[in-house]
Protein backbone atom coordinates (compact mmCIF):
# COMPACT_ATOMS: atom_id res chain seq x y z
CA UNK A 1 0.00 0.00 0.00
CA UNK A 2 1.30 3.95 -0.68
CA UNK A 3 1.15 3.81 3.40
CA UNK A 4 3.82 1.09 3.49
CA UNK A 5 5.89 2.68 0.58
CA UNK A 6 5.86 6.04 2.69
CA UNK A 7 6.96 3.64 5.46
CA UNK A 8 9.94 2.42 3.64
CA UNK A 9 10.94 5.69 2.02
CA UNK A 10 11.08 7.38 5.82
CA UNK A 11 14.15 8.09 7.62
CA UNK A 12 14.95 6.79 10.63
CA UNK A 13 17.13 8.50 13.10
CA UNK A 14 20.52 6.34 12.25
CA UNK A 15 19.64 8.80 8.78
CA UNK A 16 18.74 6.15 6.94
CA UNK A 17 15.67 4.90 5.60
CA UNK A 18 13.48 2.74 6.71
CA UNK A 19 13.95 -0.33 3.50
CA UNK A 20 18.02 0.24 3.82
CA UNK A 21 17.88 -0.40 7.82
CA UNK A 22 14.96 -2.88 6.58
CA UNK A 23 17.66 -4.25 4.21
CA UNK A 24 20.61 -4.50 6.21
CA UNK A 25 18.61 -6.14 9.10
CA UNK A 26 17.85 -8.99 7.23
CA UNK A 27 21.81 -8.96 5.58
CA UNK A 28 22.84 -9.05 9.79
CA UNK A 29 20.52 -12.34 10.77
CA UNK A 30 19.76 -14.10 7.74
CA UNK A 31 15.73 -13.98 8.56
CA UNK A 32 13.41 -12.73 6.11
CA UNK A 33 12.01 -9.91 7.54
CA UNK A 34 9.00 -7.79 5.91
CA UNK A 35 6.32 -4.89 7.57
CA UNK A 36 3.19 -6.67 7.96
CA UNK A 37 1.22 -3.39 8.82
CA UNK A 38 1.60 0.24 9.12
CA UNK A 39 -0.58 3.33 10.01
CA UNK A 40 0.12 6.76 9.96
CA UNK A 41 -1.97 9.05 12.55
CA UNK A 42 -0.53 12.32 11.75
CA UNK A 43 -0.84 14.47 15.37
CA UNK A 44 1.59 17.41 15.56
CA UNK A 45 -0.36 19.62 18.36
CA UNK A 46 -2.03 17.04 20.32
CA UNK A 47 -0.63 14.15 23.07
CA UNK A 48 0.48 10.45 20.99
CA UNK A 49 1.02 7.63 23.82
CA UNK A 50 2.71 4.51 22.87
CA UNK A 51 2.74 1.47 25.12
CA UNK A 52 4.52 -1.70 24.21
CA UNK A 53 3.62 -5.51 26.07
CA UNK A 54 6.07 -7.91 26.26
CA UNK A 55 9.01 -6.41 25.40
CA UNK A 56 11.64 -8.72 23.58
CA UNK A 57 14.34 -6.19 23.44
CA UNK A 58 14.92 -2.32 23.47
CA UNK A 59 11.56 -1.02 21.20
CA UNK A 60 10.65 -4.33 19.83
CA UNK A 61 7.24 -5.84 21.61
CA UNK A 62 4.86 -9.12 20.52
CA UNK A 63 2.08 -5.89 21.15
CA UNK A 64 2.22 -2.68 20.67
CA UNK A 65 -0.29 0.40 20.92
CA UNK A 66 -0.25 3.64 20.01
CA UNK A 67 -2.66 6.08 21.00
CA UNK A 68 -3.34 10.24 19.42
CA UNK A 69 -5.61 12.50 21.64
CA UNK A 70 -6.71 15.92 20.62
CA UNK A 71 -6.03 18.25 23.61
CA UNK A 72 -3.89 21.56 24.26
CA UNK A 73 -3.59 19.89 27.72
CA UNK A 74 0.06 18.49 28.11
CA UNK A 75 -0.14 18.60 32.28
CA UNK A 76 0.45 14.75 33.78
CA UNK A 77 -3.35 13.98 33.67
CA UNK A 78 -3.44 13.76 30.14
CA UNK A 79 -0.32 12.01 29.82
CA UNK A 80 -1.20 9.19 32.57
CA UNK A 81 -5.08 8.93 30.98
CA UNK A 82 -3.14 8.04 27.42
CA UNK A 83 -0.58 5.74 28.92
CA UNK A 84 -3.82 4.48 30.73
CA UNK A 85 -5.99 4.21 27.88
CA UNK A 86 -2.72 2.52 25.84
CA UNK A 87 -2.97 -0.10 28.23
CA UNK A 88 -7.08 -0.59 28.25
CA UNK A 89 -6.48 -0.90 23.84
CA UNK A 90 -3.81 -3.42 24.93
CA UNK A 91 -5.90 -5.68 26.66
CA UNK A 92 -9.78 -4.80 24.89
CA UNK A 93 -8.24 -5.02 21.65
CA UNK A 94 -10.97 -2.79 20.35
CA UNK A 95 -11.64 -2.74 16.34
CA UNK A 96 -12.58 0.91 16.22
CA UNK A 97 -12.87 4.16 17.89
CA UNK A 98 -16.87 3.95 17.64
CA UNK A 99 -19.33 1.81 16.00
CA UNK A 100 -19.79 3.61 13.22
CA UNK A 101 -16.15 2.93 12.51
CA UNK A 102 -16.49 -1.05 12.76
CA UNK A 103 -15.83 -2.38 8.80
CA UNK A 104 -19.25 -3.58 7.81
CA UNK A 105 -17.74 -6.80 6.66
CA UNK A 106 -17.07 -7.48 10.58
CA UNK A 107 -20.81 -7.00 11.49
CA UNK A 108 -21.89 -8.96 8.59
CA UNK A 109 -20.12 -11.91 9.49
CA UNK A 110 -20.78 -11.24 13.24
CA UNK A 111 -24.34 -11.00 12.61
CA UNK A 112 -24.41 -14.72 10.09
CA UNK A 113 -22.77 -16.65 13.45
CA UNK A 114 -25.21 -14.82 15.53
CA UNK A 115 -28.20 -15.75 13.22
CA UNK A 116 -26.47 -19.13 12.94
CA UNK A 117 -26.25 -19.75 16.79
CA UNK A 118 -30.07 -18.85 16.92
CA UNK A 119 -31.20 -20.39 13.92
CA UNK A 120 -31.52 -23.84 16.50
CA UNK A 121 -32.81 -22.57 19.06
CA UNK A 122 -36.59 -23.30 18.36
CA UNK A 123 -37.22 -20.25 19.03
CA UNK A 124 -39.94 -17.93 16.42
CA UNK A 125 -38.17 -15.89 13.71
CA UNK A 126 -39.25 -12.61 15.33
CA UNK A 127 -38.10 -13.35 18.63
CA UNK A 128 -34.49 -14.70 16.84
CA UNK A 129 -34.55 -11.29 14.99
CA UNK A 130 -34.68 -9.22 18.52
CA UNK A 131 -32.72 -11.02 20.17
CA UNK A 132 -30.01 -11.04 17.08
CA UNK A 133 -30.44 -7.18 17.04
CA UNK A 134 -29.93 -6.77 20.50
CA UNK A 135 -26.76 -9.37 20.50
CA UNK A 136 -25.47 -7.19 17.54
CA UNK A 137 -25.90 -4.06 19.12
CA UNK A 138 -23.87 -5.68 22.39
CA UNK A 139 -20.91 -6.94 20.25
CA UNK A 140 -20.46 -3.05 18.48
CA UNK A 141 -20.47 -1.76 22.02
CA UNK A 142 -17.68 -4.07 23.24
CA UNK A 143 -16.12 -3.70 20.29
CA UNK A 144 -15.83 0.22 20.06
CA UNK A 145 -13.35 1.75 22.63
CA UNK A 146 -15.20 4.37 23.64
CA UNK A 147 -17.96 2.37 24.37
CA UNK A 148 -15.91 -0.42 26.41
CA UNK A 149 -16.07 -0.85 29.55
CA UNK A 150 -13.13 0.24 31.28
CA UNK A 151 -10.72 -1.96 32.32
CA UNK A 152 -9.42 0.01 35.35
CA UNK A 153 -13.31 0.61 36.15
CA UNK A 154 -15.40 -1.69 34.25
CA UNK A 155 -18.84 -0.04 35.64
CA UNK A 156 -17.60 2.51 33.63
CA UNK A 157 -17.49 3.29 29.85
CA UNK A 158 -14.18 4.41 27.87
CA UNK A 159 -16.67 7.81 27.25
CA UNK A 160 -17.12 8.39 30.75
CA UNK A 161 -13.73 8.67 31.86
CA UNK A 162 -12.56 11.12 29.47
CA UNK A 163 -15.88 13.11 30.80
CA UNK A 164 -15.07 12.39 34.46
CA UNK A 165 -11.26 13.93 33.92
CA UNK A 166 -12.74 17.06 32.86
CA UNK A 167 -9.90 18.40 30.22
CA UNK A 168 -11.22 20.93 27.65
CA UNK A 169 -11.66 19.26 24.43
CA UNK A 170 -10.26 16.40 25.14
CA UNK A 171 -10.68 13.49 22.26
CA UNK A 172 -9.41 10.37 20.92
CA UNK A 173 -8.39 11.19 17.50
CA UNK A 174 -7.05 7.74 16.41
CA UNK A 175 -5.11 4.40 17.78
CA UNK A 176 -3.96 1.60 16.47
CA UNK A 177 -3.04 -1.90 17.80
CA UNK A 178 -0.23 -4.42 16.51
CA UNK A 179 0.19 -7.99 17.98
CA UNK A 180 2.90 -10.34 16.13
CA UNK A 181 1.19 -13.08 14.62
CA UNK A 182 -2.06 -11.37 14.01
Amino acid sequence: SSNQDELKKSVMKNGQSVDDNLVALIAKIGEKITIGKSKTIENKSGVNNHYLHTVVKDNVAKLAVLVSLDTNDKSDTVKSFGKHLSMHIAASNPLALSSDNIEKSIIDKESELIEEELKNSGKPDEIIKKISIGKINKFKQEMSLLTQDWVMEPKKKVQDIIKELNVQNLKVIDFCRYKIGE
